[in-house]
């Protein structure tokens, strides 16, 4: 099942463009997905082609625009960690972004002042309460997966000693996800997907999900350890090597500039950036 918020309204994506799912029944609210997922799923297996309608791509929105909580990780890929002048963490690394910097898979994000960099990471949402799960069961409270961007304003990340990493990541914009949540059930290999990143053209990032220091069941046995786990909450899980302020000359975004996050077998966002008013 591949859904979206299409419009303010939940919609089930085909290769032939999209259909409500009131057609179906259900609540459109996405407020209202994860009580019906798993009803969504089995009616979603006997849509008809015929029946989608085309959809203009600026409407789609964040598939979960309220989650309760977004944890987030840092150094998850080995030359990610290389680049940023560290040693491989033994356990994950976590922090947060706040809910209100989430948008859609094709918005024009504003640009604060400072330095924005960019950092594609799949991401994983949660379809289920789950507390304290098992390693080996952590894929199960996951409902689906889907396309991240942790865009980070590297100025007020790095301020300060020690740094606090989740205000410069929470600007408005800043939490770009999308284009539709995709259920694990749809990928022929869940833990081995290919992620690139496009800067205007230019390929940034490259690598695969395979290449995660703590892979998805990981990251929940160790999160659900501590905080309980709740429907629609999202694991931004970790970025690889290739972002702008790493580089030589570090790079950063500007005005004018277009940022492709393709996930293979997920689908990809697109979007520009301006100069804050």
């Amino acid at each position: 099942m591949r859904i979206a918020n299409l419009a303010g309204r939940l919609a089930l994506l085909t290769g032939d463009g999209a259909v409500d799912v009131a057609a179906g029944g259900f609540d459109a609210d996405p407020a209202a997905l994860f009580a019906q997922w798993d009803a969504l799923r089995r009616w979603s297996a006997g849509i008809d082609p015929a029946t989608a309608v085309p959809y203009e791509e600026s409407d789609l929105r964040a598939p979960v625009p309220e989650p309760r909580q977004i944890f987030a990780v840092a150094l998850n890929y080995r030359p990610h960690t290389a680049e940023a002048g560290y040693e491989e963490p033994a356990e994950p690394l976590v922090f947060t972004k706040f809910p209100t910097c989430l948008t859609g898979p094709y918005a024009t994000v504003d640009l604060p002042p400072g330095h924005v960099d960019w950092e594609l990471e799949m991401v994983a949402v949660i379809g289920r309460d789950a507390h304290r799960v098992p390693e080996e069961n952590g894929w199960d409270p996951v409902a689906a997966v889907t396309v991240g961007q942790d865009l980070s304003e590297r100025i007020v990340q790095l301020a300060g000693r020690p740094a606090q990493f989740s205000l410069g990541k929470s600007f408005p914009g800043f939490g770009p996800v999308g284009p539709a949540l995709v259920s694990v059930d749809e990928l022929a290999d869940r833990d081995d997907l290919e992620l690139t990143c496009e800067l205007n053209g230019e390929v940034v990032q490259h690598d695969r999900t395979s290449n995660m220091i703590f892979p998805v069941p990981r990251l929940v046995a160790h999160l659900s350890a501590i905080c309980p786990l709740r429907p629609g909450d999202l694991i931004f899980t970790g970025t690889p090597a290739g972002v702008g302020n790493r580089r030589t000359p570090q790079r950063f975004l500007g005005p004018g500039d277009t940022l492709v996050s393709r996930i293979a077998g997920l689908g990809e966002m697109r979007h520009t950036f301006r100069s804050a008013p």
